[in-house]
């Protein structure tokens, strides 16, 4: 539903904006090019990833059998799930369905913890073995250039790890707004705007898990 045809409450926006839907169309702009330098943030990780499994196919063929695919396919189904829930806050929120908004979005947040409490056990998993990069590594028999591997599987895991932290921080901030009652028919930009970031987080990990989990 669109914001442009709805008539607006001058307390629902910015002071710099004209109307809400004016303040709804610059921060959907502004969204989109914010999304749009994650994307090529990441491209660049993904490109790294590119060259050291080009250059070292071994070691990521041995490297996925130290990865439980199970937990990996676990995390995938928490956000997928939180995606759809998230849809879901935002359609309500758009309806002014405060209470019905503020449960979906509380139910993306719990399963984005759930998604954080998994990753922990794995990480807890590879330190304890000694599957860390560089220095670190004490993992004895095992190939020499794995540590490469696990350089890559941290920096690539943990820096969406953030993102989902960041994303969390922001659902607990909707989560007390949209008890608040403060959404409607008339202003749900925050939520949407949210929204589409978590979406972005849900694409970058459902690439992430084949590329770490799933090759050999």
């Amino acid at each position: 539903m669109s914001q442009a045809n709805v008539v607006t409450n001058k307390h629902h926006f910015a002071h710099h904006f004209a109307s809400a839907s004016h303040e709804f169309e610059t921060c959907k702009l502004g969204m989109w090019f914010f999304l749009a330098q994650e994307l090529l943030f990441f491209s660049g990780v993904f490109v790294m990833y590119a060259v050291f499994r080009y250059f070292y196919p071994e070691m990521f063929i041995e490297a996925h059998h130290h990865l439980s695919w199970k937990l990996g396919a676990l995390n995938t189904v928490l956000l997928i799930t939180s995606s759809f829930t998230m849809v879901m806050g935002v359609r309500a929120a758009q309806l002014r369905k405060s209470r019905e908004c503020f449960w979906h979005l509380t139910a993306t947040f719990m399963f984005a913890l759930g998604f954080m409490v998994v990753k922990g056990i794995e990480y807890s998993a590879k330190i304890h073995h000694g599957l860390v990069p560089s220095i670190w590594f004490n993992a004895p028999g095992v190939n020499e250039t794995l540590p490469i591997f696990f350089g890559c599987y941290f920096f690539m895991t943990g820096l969406h790890g953030i993102h989902v932290l960041v994303g969390m921080g922001l659902l607990f901030w909707l989560m007390i707004r949209a008890y608040r009652n403060e959404f409607s028919t008339g202003y749900f930009t925050p939520v949407e705007m949210v929204g589409l970031y978590w979406h972005l987080v849900d694409l970058i990990w459902i690439f992430l898990f084949p590329l770490l989990y799933l090759i050999g």
